[in-house]
C-alpha cells in the first residue's frame, strides 16, 4: 500500500520535472536575448532537475540513492544561478549589442 503511493508520487514528480524541463528547452529556443534564455534555463532547469532528482529519491528506494539525490538537488540549488549570474555578467561586458536591450542599465558609470 506504502510502495504504491510512493510509486505514483514518484511518478507524478518524474512528470513535473519532465514538463519543467521542456518548458526550459521551449524558452531556450523562444526567447529573443541571452538573458532571457539564461533566466529560462536556469529557473525552469533547477526546478525541472529537482523534481526529477526528488523522483529518483523516491522511486529509488534506497537509502544512499536518496541521500546522493537529495545533495545533487542542493548542489544544482546552489551552483546554478551563481553560474548563470557570472555568464550574463560576462557576456554583458563582452557585448554593447546586449546592453540596448535594458530598460535600465544600473551598471553604466554615470556620465
Amino acid at each position: 500500500m506504502i510502495n504504491d503511493t510512493v510509486i505514483y508520487i514518484g511518478s507524478v514528480t518524474l512528470l513535473l520535472g519532465a514538463a519543467f524541463c521542456l518548458l526550459a528547452a521551449l524558452g531556450i529556443l523562444r526567447l529573443p536575448d541571452l538573458a532571457s534564455r539564461a533566466h529560462a534555463a536556469s529557473k525552469a532547469g533547477v526546478v525541472g532537475g529537482g523534481f526529477v532528482l526528488m523522483a529518483v529519491a523516491l522511486l529509488g528506494f534506497d537509502p544512499v540513492v536518496a541521500v546522493r539525490a537529495i545533495l545533487g538537488i542542493i548542489f544544482l540549488m546552489l551552483t546554478t544561478p551563481l553560474a548563470t549570474h557570472m555568464l550574463i555578467s560576462a557576456a554583458y561586458r563582452a557585448d554593447d549589442k546586449m546592453r540596448a536591450y535594458l530598460a535600465l542599465d544600473e551598471t553604466r558609470p554615470k556620465s
